[in-house]
Parts: structure tokens; C-alpha cells; sequence
């Protein structure tokens, strides 16, 4: 088939038709623009959204109360049984699709999760505790109590909720092949989490009790009774660079003790306003004998 090698200013051919042709290119992409219609917009808009600065709920009496915005927190430590892992505190992040991210300008349902290395509350990791049955906000979350865990990802007519089901052959997460999490628009059983205390030999002591804010505890889902956690040494590259895998799996020690990597932080505000989260609070120091004792001691000279 014969191509034309020569360009729009030179008279060969269907020439006129190549000018009106460009014109018409030109007019389309110029209406784009104006209507924000084009690739490059959209995918601005949406990165804009994930990335929007948000404000963490402060906590007056240290508990997590329903209506409180937080976020989920995977504290730092080292992964024994991997030599390369993702280091330091993980958020869990709303992660869409990558192709999905440069075509639309909205999160595409179902939403994939991922763990990310930022302790910056934005919209893509921070998170609404919400009551199964949708009343009572304000009232303090308890270990044992049915809640769900919702995120607007940056936008104000959208909420997502944070959901689960039993694996199957087509459905699983993406590289450890276990039960998958994701973000959802519907409320339903699948979206039921729990809270457990962290120590299994005083959970049944602590059901019931208030769930403390910024400290450690165990996630379950309801319908599967598998724990929330996060694979450190399962990467994914995603839209927004490396980021470790999310999925719903009990990783239990030779002990019947939960692993590191299904502990979370509901991690609130900082009411300073030097810092957003209480993660950005400096750690008291190690626990050590007082001056004034060290110095009225005798037997410490």
C-alpha cells in the first residue's frame, strides 16, 4: 500500500484533504483540552486525589473511637525469612490498576491494596472506622466488635471499603497467591473486620475492651478468620514505585503466636502542628536509672 512521504505543504495528492485533516486533529485535541478530557489530565487528576494531604482524627482519651480517620500502620521489623525486604513502617494504600490509572480519572472497583513505605496521611492510606451496622459514630471501638474500615481516596463522593472472600483459582493475591484484599463500593459481610488483642493468651480476657489507639493489635476478618498482613519480602510495582504485597493470611510462629507481619497500628492524629501523625512523635528513651538517683547513690562513684 502506497504511504504519503510527503508532508501537508506540499501540493501532491489528496493534499487538501490532508490539510483539513490536520486541522480537524488540531480543533479535537484543543476541545480536549479545554474540557479536560485528555490522558494526561485524567491521570493527573486521579494522582492529585491519591496524593491529597488529609487529617488524621485525634484521639482525646487514647482509643479508637467510629467515625475516626486513621491510618493502618505496619510497624517496623526485620524480616527473617528473606534476605531482601521492605523496610521500615508500611501504610496499607489504595493501589489502582496501573494501565486503569493512566485511562480514567476515578479509583476502578475493585481496587487493589498495597503497603507503602510513607507516614504522610493522604488519601490513598487513610482510612474511616465505621460501625458494621452504620450507627453510633463517636462511640469507642472494642476488641471482638464487627466494624468496617472505609477510604474516599482523596474524593469526596466516593467511599471505598476494605474487603475480603475465600480464595479461589481465579481470584487470589497477586504474588503469594493467598486470599486477596481489596477495596470495594458495596457493604456487605465480606467487608466485617475485627479487632483481637495482640497477646493470645489474654484475648479472651482483653473481648470487649476499649482498642487502643497507636498501639499493636491484630485485624481478623469476619467471614474467613484470617488476619489482615503484609509480605515485606513480595514486592509489586505499582503506580506510585515498589511496594510490598497486602493480603489475608494468619502467619502464626512454632508458638501459635501471630508474626510480625499481621500486626497493625491504628496510628490517629498528632494535635501538635509540627506533625500530622503520633508516628512522627519522638520515641521516650530507653528505660534508664534517673540523674538524681544516679546522683545520690553512693555506690555510683
Amino acid at each position: 500500500m502506497a504511504q504519503n512521504l510527503y508532508g501537508p505543504r506540499v501540493r501532491m495528492g489528496n493534499w487538501n484533504e490532508d490539510i483539513y485533516l490536520e486541522e480537524e486533529l488540531m480543533k479535537d485535541f484543543l476541545e480536549k483540552r479545554a474540557k479536560g478530557q485528555l490522558l494526561i489530565q485524567r491521570n493527573r487528576r486521579l494522582k492529585e486525589n491519591l496524593l491529597r494531604p488529609m487529617q488524621l482524627s485525634v484521639s482525646e482519651d487514647g482509643y479508637v473511637h467510629c467515625g475516626d480517620k486513621v491510618m493502618l500502620v505496619n510497624p517496623a521489623h526485620a524480616e527473617v525469612e528473606a534476605r531482601l525486604f521492605l523496610g521500615g513502617d508500611l501504610s496499607l494504600c489504595a493501589t489502582p490498576d496501573e494501565i486503569k490509572a493512566h485511562l480514567s480519572e476515578e479509583l476502578e472497583v475493585p481496587c487493589g491494596l498495597s503497603a507503602a513505605q510513607t507516614r504522610i496521611p493522604v488519601g490513598r492510606n487513610t482510612f474511616t472506622i465505621l460501625r458494621a451496622d452504620g450507627n453510633a459514630t463517636g462511640q469507642v471501638l472494642r476488641y471482638g466488635q464487627d466494624f468496617c474500615l472505609a477510604t474516599t481516596g482523596g474524593f469526596e463522593d466516593k467511599m471505598l471499603y476494605l474487603s475480603s472472600d475465600h480464595r479461589t483459582l481465579q481470584k487470589s493475591s497477586k504474588r503469594s497467591l493467598l486470599q486477596e484484599a481489596y477495596l470495594t463500593d458495596e457493604v456487605s459481610y465480606l467487608s466485617c473486620w475485627q479487632a483481637a488483642f495482640l497477646d493470645p493468651q489474654l484475648r479472651l480476657e482483653y473481648e470487649g475492651a476499649p482498642v487502643p489507639a497507636n498501639a499493636k493489635i491484630l485485624i481478623y476478618h469476619c467471614r474467613t478468620n484470617r488476619g489482615l498482613a503484609v509480605h515485606r519480602h513480595l514486592f509489586l510495582s505499582t503506580y506510585f514505585g515498589k511496594e510490598a504485597e497486602v493480603a489475608v493470611h494468619t502467619h502464626l510462629d512454632s508458638h501459635r503466636v501471630e508474626k510480625p507481619s499481621n500486626h497493625w497500628m491504628l496510628v490517629t492524629g498528632n494535635p501538635r502542628k509540627d506533625s500530622s501523625a503520633m508516628l512522627d512523635l519522638p520515641k521516650p528513651p530507653a528505660e534508664a536509672p534517673p540523674a538524681l538517683e544516679q546522683a545520690t547513690d553512693p555506690g555510683a562513684q
